[in-house]
């Protein structure tokens, strides 16, 4: 509890510092303090071949998250919780979006590739500075936020497809075997 105060407190404290809103730093800084020990937990388990508790892990927390978290401080809020129209309109989106990604991901032969693995490293960090960037108004911004809906979106939906496709064609149930 005490560790959970101190997390929001120092927060609040960064954001009013550094006059950013504190919805970024929930969706960054909170977001990754409070995942740490889950990514722990997930490494430390796929080392020992425990893959099973590092997916069930990741899986049950995203599941508890949503439908625990979110429905208990709603329902324990006066007046249930506002939602931003910013993460109506980009967050929630990309929550979607990588819910969807992993789809066929997870699909293929049942395997999360290290490569797989790789680019949904490098996606999160290409969200997270989006929203850095977002939030100190760079020059760049929206030429970054139309690269990545107009390009990387694109040729990540093809990839996973053709992916997919080719997994499915190659694999034994299809010949039937």
């Amino acid at each position: 509890m005490l560790g959970s105060q101190l997390l929001v407190k120092g927060a609040v404290t960064i954001a009013e510092a550094m006059e950013i809103n504190p919805l970024i730093i929930g969706l960054t800084i909170v977001a990754l303090g409070t995942s740490l020990p889950e990514l722990a937990t997930s490494i430390v388990a796929s080392l020992r071949g425990e893959r099973d508790i590092a997916v069930g892990n990741v899986v049950g927390s995203n599941i508890f998250n949503i439908l625990v978290v979110l429905g208990a401080t709603s329902a324990l809020s006066p007046g249930g919780i506002v939602i931003d129209p910013s993460v109506l309109a980009f967050d929630i989106p990309v929550m979607i979006g990588v819910a969807v990604i992993c789809f066929p991901i997870c699909l293929n032969d049942n395997l999360v590739s290290r490569w797989e693995g790789g680019m949904l490293l490098v996606y999160y960090l290409a969200y997270t500075l989006y929203l850095v960037m977002k939030t100190t108004e760079h020059d760049s911004t929206v030429m970054f936020g139309a690269a990545l809906k107009f390009v990387i979106v694109p040729l990540t939906i093809l990839g996973l497809t053709a992916i997919t496709l080719r997994s499915r064609l190659s694999s034994p149930k299809s010949k039937g075997l």
